[in-house]
């Protein structure tokens, strides 16, 4: 079994369809993802929306996006179910960690560089352990009064 990642499910269902066919449909998609063993982590109903531009015979839909974790096979088994389910008019599943991590790798270069610059003009290579050292100032001549 592959390795879990990250993944966006963005779904649009006609706009026709019940609470109750949108709550079916979910729980479809929490049975696979529960039996690849993998987790929603979280759910936002989106609402009733225009379309960009018209699918089929709809104008508008009804958009969820769903944040899963789990294997390659369980976003496979999703999109197979998807595919042939009436009510769906488009759906979309994008992996979302690869571009959290690279995210995370330019913020602590960013942080870097700044650190370096900090340090070239003579300053603390934090800007956060000036403030601190500047709030312990304050507070100290707070007490000497």
């Amino acid at each position: 079994m592959s390795a879990p990642r990250q993944y966006e499910l963005v779904y649009i269902v006609a706009p026709e369809a019940t609470e109750q066919e949108l709550a079916d449909l979910h729980g479809q998609i929490e049975g696979i993802v529960s039996r690849f063993e993998g987790r929603i982590d979280n759910t936002e109903q989106w609402g009733r929306r225009k379309l960009a531009y018209e699918i089929g015979r709809h104008r508008e839909g009804i958009y969820v996006l769903d944040v899963l974790t789990g294997p390659g096979e369980m976003v496979k088994e999703i999109d197979r179910r998807l595919k042939v389910i009436d009510n769906v008019i488009r759906h979309m599943v994008v992996r979302v960690d690869e571009e959290m991590r690279v995210a995370e790798r330019r913020r602590t270069e960013r942080e870097a560089a700044a650190a370096v610059r900090r340090v070239a003009r003579g300053l603390p290579a934090e800007a956060a352990a000036e403030r601190a050292d500047e709030a312990s100032a304050e507070g100290a001549e707070a007490n000497h009064e």
